[in-house]
Formats: C-alpha cells, sequence, structure tokens
C-alpha cells in the first residue's frame, strides 16, 4: 500500500492528511500558519508536519500535494501571487521538495477541494463536477475526466469572475457584474441589508436585534421561513443569481453534477431544489439528454486534504 500526504495551506492553519492509494484518510493534524513570517519557515512546518503524521502512523509517503490559494503555476508548483498570505512568486514544492526528498505537487486550494470531492465526496458518482464555494467570495473548481482543468499556466477556473450582470455591482477583482459580487456569503449580506434599509417593518430587523450589522447569511433564510415578504424577495433574488451562473457554467462544460460549499450550504433543500429547477429551465437542449444535478459538497474542510493527495497520485502515476 502506497501513501500520499495532501497539505491544505490557509491564511490561518497549516492541515496534513495522511491519505493511501484507495482513498483512506488515516491521520490529519493542522498547525497555526503563522503567516507573517517568510515562506521557507512555512515550507518548512508544512514538510515537518507530514514527515510527523507519516512517522505517528507507521507509514512511509510516496509523494505529497498542496492546495494553496492564490495563482499557481502548477507545473513548476510556485505560488504566483497569493494575497492571503501575501507570497509572490515563490518556490513552495521546490521548497518542500528538499526537505522531504520526494514529489511535490501544488495546486490553487479550491482545485484541490473539487478533486477531492470528485474522489471521496459528493462527487464520487461522476467523471465530470464543477465545484462552487459560497463563502467570502464565490470559489471554484472544475474536474472533467477525473482530471483538474486548470486553463492556461493554470490560471484558469476563476468562476466567480465570470460577468451575469453587464454594468452590474463592483466586484473586488475591479470587474462589473461578477457572479461572486452577486452569490457570495458576502453578497447575500448585502443584499439582505439593503433591503432591510428600504423595509423599516420587516421581520429581518428582529432576527438581527435591530441592527444590520449582524446580518449573516442565514439572517434572509430565516426571514423567509417565517414568511416575511422582504425576506422572500430576497432569497428567490439570490437563488435566481447563483441560477444564473451555474447554468453557464452547466452549459459550458456539461458536468453530470455541480456541487455547492461554504454556509449558505447548510439550507439544505431550502436552496438547492428551487436553485436546481431554475437551472433546468436554462440548460441548453433541456435536462432529458444530459441532466445536471445541483449538490451540496459533503467532505466540509477535509476536502482540500484528499484532492491535495489525489493530485499526488496522478503526478505519480502520470510519469
Amino acid at each position: 500500500m502506497k501513501y500520499y500526504a495532501g497539505i491544505d495551506l490557509g491564511g490561518t492553519f497549516i492541515k496534513c492528511g495522511i491519505v493511501d492509494e484507495k482513498g483512506n484518510l488515516i491521520a490529519k493534524d493542522k498547525i497555526p500558519t503563522g503567516k507573517e513570517r517568510g515562506y521557507t519557515e512555512i515550507a518548512r512546518d508544512m514538510a515537518h508536519l507530514a514527515k510527523r503524521l507519516a512517522e505517528n502512523a507507521h507509514v512511509e509517503l510516496t509523494a505529497v500535494g498542496i492546495g494553496s490559494p492564490g495563482t499557481i503555476d502548477s507545473a513548476n508548483g510556485v505560488i504566483v501571487y497569493s494575497n492571503n498570505i501575501a507570497w509572490k512568486n515563490v518556490p513552495l514544492g521546490e521548497s518542500i521538495q528538499k526537505i522531504l526528498r520526494l514529489p511535490v505537487s501544488v495546486t490553487n486550494d479550491a482545485n484541490a477541494a473539487a478533486l477531492g470531492e470528485s474522489w471521496r465526496g459528493a462527487g464520487k458518482d461522476y467523471k465530470n463536477i464543477v465545484l462552487i464555494t459560497l463563502g467570502t467570495g464565490v470559489g471554484g473548481g472544475i474536474v472533467l475526466n477525473g482530471r483538474l482543468y486548470e486553463g492556461n499556466r493554470s490560471a484558469g477556473a476563476e468562476l466567480g469572475h465570470t460577468v451575469i450582470k453587464i454594468k452590474g455591482e463592483k466586484c473586488t477583482c475591479g470587474r462589473r457584474g461578477c457572479f461572486e459580487a452577486y452569490s457570495s456569503a458576502t453578497a447575500l449580506i448585502r443584499q439582505t441589508q439593503r433591503a432591510m434599509a428600504r423595509e423599516s417593518e420587516s421581520a429581518l430587523w428582529r432576527l438581527c436585534g435591530g441592527k444590520s450589522e449582524n446580518v449573516d447569511g442565514k439572517t434572509a433564510f430565516d426571514g423567509m421561513r417565517s414568511g416575511d415578504k422582504t425576506a422572500i424577495k430576497v432569497v428567490n433574488d439570490y437563488i435566481r443569481y447563483l441560477a444564473e451562473g451555474i447554468a453557464n457554467f452547466a452549459n459550458i462544460f456539461r458536468p453530470e453534477a455541480v456541487l455547492l460549499g461554504g454556509g449558505i450550504c447548510a439550507e439544505g433543500e431550502t436552496l438547492l431544489v428551487p436553485l436546481e429547477k431554475q437551472v433546468d429551465k436554462m440548460l441548453f437542449g433541456g435536462t432529458h439528454y444530459a441532466p445536471v444535478k445541483i449538490l451540496r459538497a459533503s467532505l466540509g474542510n477535509d476536502a482540500g486534504l484528499y484532492g491535495a493527495a489525489l493530485l499526488a497520485i496522478q503526478t505519480v502515476n502520470s510519469q
């Protein structure tokens, strides 16, 4: 049996899991990132965490895979740019390879999560999936025929920065009308607060204790369940925005399933059922020949560990 380390590098924590070639997670742990330090120290900690976990599990590692935030030159294992950890042109793969003397593969963290979900999560029964994560922004990953699609120089799959409304909301990327500007958790909070400002009698005020700064991604859904008309409109509009973006991805890639991750997905069928109905109406050619399921991602914070490990497996097997 061969064993692989999957590492998820975050701005707060470095998480690592040891995964066997069949996809069983046999050990995992995390340590603080300490992102204010130089990359050599962080790379050393990543390598030592993987080594310690393997030693404690009494296994020998074959290779290491890493999911990192930012734009990644996956062919060379370089973090081209990451605002989360303030890195630019960091040779992360090479740095860890020198310590562990093992093959090291690096990809974007959302890509790693997509690969993990396709292997051991909600997408395991499908060859083609799109993962969309709804958080502060909108992340995404695409798996086609069981392998990541990363685009030219690994710079593709920025699903959050496709435009769904010309001259729309300003996005953090500088463009207007991006999917992220309408479908992230941040966007839903903003949409809820704006609706409250227009409707002083809305039950949404009671739900957040009379303070709009207390609004979160659940507030509008709670208001909808209470029958509040303002909340119902906010939720319906949000689902429509989400459906527009998903339908675009579905028509481009035609995956068997689109997986959604992030806290908003805790709404379950309240979100997914109306969302799938709207997407179905926008699918080119309809749903009879090549339907697209809308599912909730299932691996949570472990998705990146599985995906990074699978990346290492695929890299070794392709050599």
